[in-house]
């Protein structure tokens, strides 16, 4: 019987010792998984960038179309404000073409005329002096009516002028050669040279027959009496009356 415990004791189950030479896990996993580990920590610090990034971005375009509306709502209230300006320009140029055509229509069928006392003649009114004086006086009688004495410009002028009284008088004209003795001069600037017509009486003009000593003849006046052919030059202090011209 002893011998039968005695083999039942040899027969029972050894617990395993643990061995001495069992390892944990190889280095190299080790280091695999703390390479993954590692790349793990880098993705999620890449996506916290790059999701800044994106907020820093985002707040950037916010900023930048706040400004482009703000730019977007100024231009439109400048082209408002500039076609609000050319709506009155227009509105402006209407009236005043308006005010123009009305002038021109007034002045259309506003019949030229002289001043009382003058005579008409194409565009210019003529006036025949009632007093006597010098040519230089005639002048400034003239100036003072706001015109000058007569410039003849034409034959047909000519002619009104030689028409314009019946009376036998005399007076000045805008004729002089004061400046240099023999060359005839308009008031106006013009040479009598270059006119195709002149109406001097026959011998004339002759500065006083040449006697000096009765002093210069450096004035023209006009004869009237029906001869068309009827200037003639005296001293220029001489007592008579003149013609004065001016435009309608």
């Amino acid at each position: 019987m002893d011998e039968i415990y005695a083999n039942v004791e040899h027969d029972k189950p050894v617990a395993p010792r643990p061995s001495p030479y069992r390892k944990g896990p190889s280095s190299s996993e080790r280091r695999f998984h703390g390479a993954v580990v590692l790349c793990l920590g880098l993705l999620n610090v890449f996506q916290l960038a790059g999701l800044i990034g994106l907020a820093v971005h985002s707040a950037d375009l916010s900023a930048i179309k706040a400004n482009l509306t703000e730019r977007l709502q100024a231009s439109v209230n400048m082209s408002s404000s500039l076609t609000q300006e050319r709506d009155l320009l227009n509105i402006s140029l209407v009236e005043m073409t308006r005010d123009l055509n009305k002038l021109q229509i007034s002045s259309f069928l506003t019949e030229p005329s002289c001043p009382v006392g003058w005579r008409m003649f194409s565009c210019a009114c003529y006036f025949l002096s009632n007093e006597s004086g010098s040519w230089e006086k005639g002048r400034e009688d003239c100036k003072t009516r706001g015109a000058d004495l007569v410039v003849i410009n034409s034959s047909e002028e000519q002619k009104f002028l030689s028409n314009f009284t019946k009376e036998e008088i005399m007076a000045w004209i805008g004729l002089t050669d004061r400046i240099k003795e023999g060359t005839w001069m308009w008031i106006n600037g013009a040479p009598l040279s270059l006119q195709p017509f002149q109406y001097w009486r026959s011998g004339q003009p002759d500065n006083n027959g040449g006697h000096r000593s009765l002093g210069e003849e450096d004035c023209a006046h006009i004869i009237y009496g029906g001869e068309e052919n009827n200037w003639n030059d005296l001293s220029c202090e001489t007592d008579m009356r003149w013609i004065c011209e001016k435009m309608v």
